[in-house]
């Protein structure tokens, strides 16, 4: 079984060494004892949710602290192809069940998408509440799914945020039911021209569950966006950009090398 995995701030294991001690604080030292109940003896690992992962045998705990020495020091790259899913805001829980599966399978960033049909609004401090709480599901996904990165969650956008964004990425696909071309096959083919040299941001763009309004699709198109197909079911939205996430790991050949 895969050691539990804790994290530490960004840069806290920038300088370890094998040998060398490392305390972990905070509510995370707090969930490892009280909750995990690790003892001296056992092995962990601890991550800065940035690429760096310690994996070690913990020497110490108490309430507040938990000491590991460290065992050894890996530094995971990003993938040269990152997937960043778009995820429209949905009623319920539902966006955020997409945002935690879709951590746990691997994608790299969030942006949450306030769409024309989204019932759901962000608002004032309501806005500041929600995204803190969507990166909090993506930390504890994270932690779940044994990661050393942990997904940003990036600031919400609008539809013509989303253009933009849609402009910059090196290719954006909006999944909807009456596209014509099949979302594995849209991947194919920007694959085969890509250059894998420098690194690439896929958009991978989820409605709400009114879907996607034509104004939005034609505006979004406009900005060099794509409809694609994912498969012959009408999905949930929280079930959609995981189903991607998959599809295109596969295709990229992401779940073939080492996790990031």
């Amino acid at each position: 079984m895969s050691n539990p995995v804790f994290f530490s701030a960004a840069g806290t294991l920038d300088h370890l060494v094998p040998g060398a001690q490392f305390v972990l604080q905070g509510p995370e030292a707090r969930h490892a004892v009280a909750v995990k109940r690790l003892a001296p003896g056992e092995s962990v690992d601890i991550a800065d949710g940035a690429g760096k992962r310690l994996t070690g045998t913990v020497v110490a705990a108490s309430p507040s602290e938990l000491t590991v020495e460290c065992s050894a020091l890996t530094a995971e790259e990003k993938p040269g192809i990152r997937l960043v899913l778009v995820q429209a805001l949905a009623k319920g829980d539902r966006d955020e069940l997409a945002v935690e599966t879709a951590t746990e399978l691997g994608i790299d960033a969030v942006i949450p998408w306030q769409s024309e049909r989204s019932i759901v609004r962000w608002k004032g401090e309501r806005a500041a509440k929600a995204h803190a709480k969507w990166q909090s599901v993506a930390n504890a996904a994270a932690k779940q799914a044994r990661r050393a990165w942990i997904p940003e969650v990036r600031a919400a956008v609008e539809t013509a945020g989303l253009a933009a964004a849609a402009a910059e990425a090196d290719l954006a696909i909006i999944l909807h039911e009456h596209a014509v071309r099949p979302f594995r096959s849209v991947l194919e083919s920007w694959q085969a021209t890509a250059d894998g040299s420098v690194p690439r941001e896929i958009l991978l763009i989820v409605g709400p569950e009114g879907g996607i309004s034509p104004r939005e699709v034609t505006r979004l198109c406009s900005a060099g966006a794509v409809t694609a197909l994912l498969g012959h079911h009408v999905l949930r939205s929280s079930t959609a950009g995981p189903a991607a996430v998959v599809l295109a790991s596969d295709v990229l050949g992401r779940w073939a090398a080492p996790a990031g």
